[in-house]
């Protein structure tokens, strides 16, 4: 066996960080253009999950997402505000974030609001530089601006089970 192999064999590099994410490597994931799944309870009580931008405000610790007036879950969310996140990679760290929390309207929709600015933050951070000129021709368009305040958050990193899962 060559020495390449056996340093493949013996080294767990692969594995990358195991275990929940520090405050800052937290912020860092939260920070990228990575899409949240937004679940939400329609009117008959059943889950419903749409994929959505979102910015991570670590100062409040709070996510704030941005939703057209039209969206049906935006509805859903100002009727019930019980709502889950889940935000992943695809690719190794393989960092994940499972949130529980409470939506919280925080503008109806409106044209001209605190949403704007938020929005074009994330637009930017999703689609580039050009992001903005995306919300253009839009910006006459009223949109929701919610707070999602997390009640209960999980995090985790690398290949690996948590301990909790072992006999």
């Amino acid at each position: 066996m060559d020495e390449t192999a056996t340093v493949r064999e013996t080294s767990q590099e692969w594995r990358g960080n195991v275990g929940e994410l520090s405050e800052g490597e937290l912020n860092a994931f939260l920070g990228r253009g990575v899409l949240c799944r937004l679940a939400v309870l329609n009117e008959r009580g059943w889950p419903y999950v749409q994929p959505v931008w979102f910015t991570w405000d670590p100062a409040e610790r709070v996510f704030l997402i941005v939703a057209r007036k039209k969206s049906v879950w935006a509805a859903y969310m100002q009727r019930d505000g019980r709502v889950a996140l889940t935000i992943d990679e695809e690719a190794r760290p393989y960092r994940k974030v499972a949130v529980q929390g409470r939506a919280e309207v925080v503008e109806e929709p409106n044209i001209g609001g605190r949403w704007v600015e938020i929005a074009k933050e994330m637009a930017t951070r999703y689609l580039g530089p050009h992001g903005p000129d995306y919300m253009i021709p839009t910006l006459d368009q009223p949109r929701w601006l919610f707070k999602i305040i997390p009640v209960e958050m999980k995090t985790w990193q690398g290949v690996a089970w948590a301990k909790r899962y072992r006999e």
